[in-house]
């Protein structure tokens, strides 16, 4: 059964994909400056994924893995949240992975987060 996380931003910002997006790609190049500050090709094991987007889905992309042990996490907007996918297949590497850019995301869009067993994590500002 696929398990969801979901995203909900407090602030009053137009939440897209475009933005989640741009997120993402700025995780990505973060992790590889990082790894050519230690000599190492650190991106590729910080984001193991590349986008994936249909033509006619407009709310939701996926990641796809690169290596057999991160194989997809789907990523989309729904009612003003931004919901993270575990499709059946996904591995335990992609549920670690999908932890951790939840989270990322979470703190760069200041909003609460649900992770994939029901707990809540709070991102805003008190």
């Amino acid at each position: 059964m696929p398990q969801s996380a979901y995203l909900t931003p407090t602030t009053d910002e137009d939440l897209s994909l475009d933005v989640v997006k741009s997120l993402l790609t700025y995780y990505m190049d973060i992790t590889s400056k990082t790894g050519e500050q230690l000599s190492w090709s650190y991106g590729n094991f910080a984001f193991p994924y590349t986008f994936v987007e249909k033509a006619e889905s407009g709310d939701w992309f996926y990641l796809k893995g690169k290596t057999d042990d991160f194989r997809t996490i789907v990523i989309g907007i729904t009612n003003k949240k931004v919901q993270i996918v575990l499709p059946d297949h996904s591995t335990h590497g992609d549920k670690a992975k999908a932890n951790e850019l939840s989270k990322f995301l979470a703190t760069k869009l200041k909003a609460d987060l649900i992770l994939f067993n029901g707990r809540k994590m709070l991102y805003t500002k008190k």
